[in-house]
């Protein structure tokens, strides 16, 4: 499925920011913004959750587009 549908891959980004990256970046220091990282590092993982599941839905629309417009094809 995943060879037919790459775009899939879009949805792995918010898997390994919250949970691959957690041990690498479980610090308490150093401090930005006056908050420990791993905080921002959350804050900003939220934040590109709906980017990336953006991107999935964009590409996967598009495909779909492309598909309709060959002749035989369908949505």
């Amino acid at each position: 499925m995943l060879r037919r549908r790459p775009q899939l891959l879009w949805l792995l980004v918010p898997f390994v920011l919250f949970l691959g990256a957690v041990p690498f970046v479980n610090r308490v220091r150093p401090v930005l913004l006056g908050l420990p990282f791993l905080f921002l590092w959350m804050v900003a993982a939220t934040l590109l959750t709906p980017l990336a599941v953006w991107l999935t839905h964009r590409a996967d629309h598009h495909r779909a587009d492309r598909r309709a417009d060959r002749p035989g094809g369908r949505r």
